[in-house]
This record gives structure tokens, sequence and C-alpha cells, in this order.
């Protein structure tokens, strides 16, 4: 019976405390948390996986940037596609049969791709022409504003800070982004066989997506509500660029202003970037009005592009779009910057519907929503998932 204690002694002071109610004492319990860490040692933590977040997209920013001659052409084959499966479908829809309706949208899409470039090309060759002329009557312009400011405002110093304005600068910058654009677009064989292929493969694609999908009755509802809210802003946009080009082009020819169909078109362009693409687009007509008419036709070119973006933009835009897709000024400016400097003029071209294509994918997923809730607008009115984005952050 000693024996029988002596060697049981040992293990009875390895045994766990018990307190009087049965139960283990507090300092007894398992370190799970300490343990389930040792356990996975390469883990990377909440501020970790961060970095590594902003790391890849710096690394995708990049290769972007490196790929931007095979990138641009497909980027651009894209949004085509984009604005031809709308009267693709609707063809389909009324019972034209689907090869001749694919022949006929591809056949308006090469004519306008080919047009459009032929046109940029000749317009900004025929600018790029008289462009010394215009920096050197802007120049002289230039020096008349300051020698005025001198004589009656001599101890102002706006006049040192005209010095430092360059106007005819922006004329330089107006032509080089036209001539990069409408060299993109001279490449149209391969724009349009692109077109071709993905607009072939458009009526496959919900097919693919089903099969491959783990939920398909979960996840295509979002894939059908993201093209569709694509699909339209892409249309309704478009359809207020082409009335924006058209207004601009019918002022500007009234009024003699040079190259009245070559600002219209660059209207139409900007007219995807909102907020800024309008500022931008008016400079270089303005300036030429100047040069050739004076201050009072420079002032009603400026005041003609004020009235057509406010009527597009506070009126016509959103009776048909609504405020649901609308970007930060913030956010669109940002956009315009970095998409820009990853694709050029036609990353800066396509920079809100890239942005807005991030936007309508993020707002189709519940758990991504407060995102697309911050690209968007400030609104007076609490959003409908507001509560479900509080707890999500």
């Amino acid at each position: 019976m000693t024996q029988t204690t002596e060697e049981n002694s040992p293990q009875s002071d390895t045994e766990v405390p018990v307190s009087h109610s049965g139960s283990r004492s507090p300092s007894s319990a398992p370190p799970a948390t300490l343990s389930s860490a040792a356990a996975s040692p390469l883990a990377p933590s909440l501020p970790g996986r961060g970095v590594l977040i902003i790391a890849g997209l710096f690394v995708i920013a990049a290769g972007l940037k490196s790929a931007q001659d095979l990138f641009v052409p497909f980027l651009l084959s894209s949004f085509i596609a984009i604005l031809a499966a709308t009267p693709l479908f609707w063809l389909r829809r009324k019972g034209v049969p689907n090869g001749l309706a694919l022949t006929l949208v591809i056949v308006v899409i090469i004519l306008g791709v080919v047009l459009t470039g032929a046109l940029l090309a000749q317009s900004t060759s025929a600018f790029s022409a008289k462009l010394p002329f215009y920096q050197e009557r802007l120049f002289t312009i230039q020096s008349a504003i300051l020698a005025w400011l001198s004589i009656h405002f001599p101890d102002v110093n706006a006049a040192q800070a005209l010095q430092q304005i360059s106007p005819g600068s922006a004329l330089s910058f107006a032509g080089n982004t036209l001539a990069r654009l409408g060299g993109a677009l001279s490449n149209s064989f391969l724009i349009s066989l692109t077109v071709i292929f993905i607009l072939a493969e458009a009526a496959s694609i919900p097919q693919k997506l089903t099969a491959i999908l783990s939920d398909p009755k979960t996840d295509m509802p979002h894939f059908a509500r993201f093209v569709a809210n694509m699909n339209r802003y892409v249309a309704i946009k478009t359809s207020a660029s082409l009335a924006t080009g058209v207004l601009v082009t019918t002022v500007l020819s009234v009024l003699g202003i040079d190259f009245a169909i070559l600002w219209g078109l660059l209207a139409l362009l900007l007219n995807f970037i909102p907020n800024i693409g309008s500022v931008i687009a008016a400079i270089p007509p303005v300036l030429l009005a100047m040069i050739q008419f004076g201050l009072p036709s420079a002032s009603i070119v400026a005041l003609a592009f004020v009235v057509i973006n406010v009527f597009m933009g506070n009126f016509i835009e959103p009776r048909f779009m609504g405020r649901e897709l609308g970007l930060s000024t913030l956010v669109v400016f940002l956009s315009l910057i970095v998409w820009g400097w990853i694709l050029g003029p036609v990353g800066m071209l396509l920079s809100v519907p890239l942005t807005m294509t991030a936007k309508i994918a993020l707002e189709t997923n519940p758990q991504t929503h407060w995102l697309a809730y911050l690209l968007g607008p400030a609104e007076p009115k609490t959003p409908r998932n507001t509560d479900d984005a509080r707890d999500q952050i």
C-alpha cells in the first residue's frame, strides 16, 4: 500500500487543480489563442495583408503600363463591343438572324472606327501645321496683357503669375492627345477583329458562366445586373456625348471657329469624363476664339460650353440615367490621373467607364456594397444598405 502511494504521488503533483465546486481553475485553462497562432506562423496579420494587396496592385499597374501597346487595343475593343451589344441583341429580339445581325453591327462599327480615325488624323495634322501660328498669337496676347497689368497695377504680382502660364501648351496638349488617340484608332483591323470575336462569343457567355460557377442560381443574377447596368450606363452616356459633340460643332461652326468638327469630336470624347472633361474640352476652342476674333468671341464660346454642359449634365443625363451610377468628383479626378498614367490618352478617355465597371461590380455584391457607396457622390438620404455597410466596416 505504501509503495502504491509513493508511485502515485508524482502523478498527483501533475494533476490539474480542482476547485471546491469541481470545475477547473482558471489558471489551468489551455492557451487556445497562442496555440492556434503558433499553428499557423506564416499567416499574415491584417496590416501585413493590406501591404500585400497594395503591393499587388502596384505590380498589376506596372504590368499594364508596360503592356500598354497590347492592352489598349483590347480595351478599346471591349468598350466598342459593349456599345455594339445593345443593337445586336435588339436585332435578335426583332427576329433578325444571328449572322445577319452580327454582320450589320460589324459593318457599322468598322465604318465608325475608320471614319473617326481618318477624321482625327486629318484634322490633327492640319491643326499641327497651324499650331506655331496660334502659339505666336497667344504669346503676343499674353505679352499685351502683361504690359497692361504692369502699367495699371504695378504693385500686383499678377504679371509674375501670368509669366508662368503657357496657353500655347494647352493647344499642344490637345493636339498631341488627339493625335495619339487617332493613332490608336488607326489600328482598325485589330480592333474590328477583336470586336467580332467578342460579339460572336457574347451569346455563349451565360452558358459558360453557369457551367463554371459553384452556385449559378445565386451568382448569375449578380452578373445579369452588372451587365444590364453597364450597358445602360454606356448607352446613355454615349448618346449624351454624341448630342454634346453635335451641339458644340454646330455652335463653333456658326461662330466661324477653326476646326469646329475637331473640337466637337473632342467634346464628344471628353464628355465621358464628368465635371473635368467639359472644362478640358472647352479650353482649346476658347483660346482659338480669342486668337481669331478677340475676347468677346471667346466669352461667347465659353458661355456656349457652359450652357451645353449644364443642360446635358444636369437635365438630360440625370433624367434617363439617374443618380445611382454617379461617381464622386474626387474619384473621377483620381481615376483620370491613374488610368491616364497607366494607359495614356485612351486611359484618360476610358477612366470613368473603367471605374464605373468596378463600382457596378461592387454594387452587385452585398458584401462590397459599402465600397461602391464610398466611390459615389454624397447623398442627403441614407443608402439602403448603410446598416449592413456599417456592420462590415
